[in-house]
């Protein structure tokens, strides 16, 4: 996608990432978005399990915190925002509600639970962040037009350094992926893929934007 003229205005400059620094957001790779029985499954999902599972090895070599996001809603209440959008999904202590086992999800990660879009929104993601000295978070999972787009925007305007390898995420069609890519890559964070961030956990290589200044 070309940049527009106002997107054009935006700053690039050499990234690096401090493993030690460095958290792997996976927002809502569960069961009830990923796998068959599941009550909203997002076509394609499976696609992401390889890249995902080659960023989070590289982060386990490289000794950086993996933070599962777990979207989890409580049976019963009178409103839940979100149900009032969409079909109920994720009810606590559901099968829906658990982190697919393809990622080999492990005790000793962190696992937020969410009850909104942003993973950073009524949760306790941004004191856990800050008590681990994380400053850079690689995010991916689902939808990226969505909860992976409202983490985004939260967690720039809560100054962290924010990364999002194209690979990594998927939206609910090309036109949300390619937009909601963009306008991260050009207002919120960096977009990259996979491979490169792998290199830059194991290896120090700078990381560079997929779009141009």
């Amino acid at each position: 996608m070309a940049v527009d003229v106002f997107s054009a205005k935006k700053l690039e400059r050499e990234v690096r990432v401090d493993p030690r620094a460095t958290g792997i957001v996976v927002i809502d790779m569960l069961n009830e978005f990923c796998k068959p029985g599941g009550a909203m499954i997002l076509p394609g999902c499976e696609r992401l399990v390889p890249p995902q599972t080659r960023v989070l090895d590289a982060a386990r070599r490289a000794g950086s915190t993996i933070l599962f996001v777990v979207d989890t809603h409580r049976p019963n209440v009178r409103q839940d925002r979100e149900f009032l959008k969409r079909a109920p999904h994720c009810l606590e202590e559901s099968w829906g509600a658990r982190v697919i086992e393809d990622l080999d999800p492990r005790p000793e990660d962190v696992y937020v639970v969410k009850r909104r879009y942003s993973a950073f929104f009524g949760t306790d993601l941004d004191l856990t962040l800050r008590d681990l000295q994380i400053n850079t978070l690689v995010i991916v999972g689902v939808v990226t037009n969505i909860c992976v787009r409202s983490t985004v925007h939260d967690a720039f305007f809560l100054g962290y350094q924010v990364i999002v390898p194209e690979d990594c995420v998927a939206a609910t069609g090309p036109r949300e992926q390619e937009s909601s890519l963009y306008d991260i890559a050009t207002h919120f964070g960096i977009v990259v893929d996979s491979a490169q961030v792998a290199a830059a956990l194991l290896h120090g290589t700078p990381l560079e934007n997929r779009v141009a200044a």
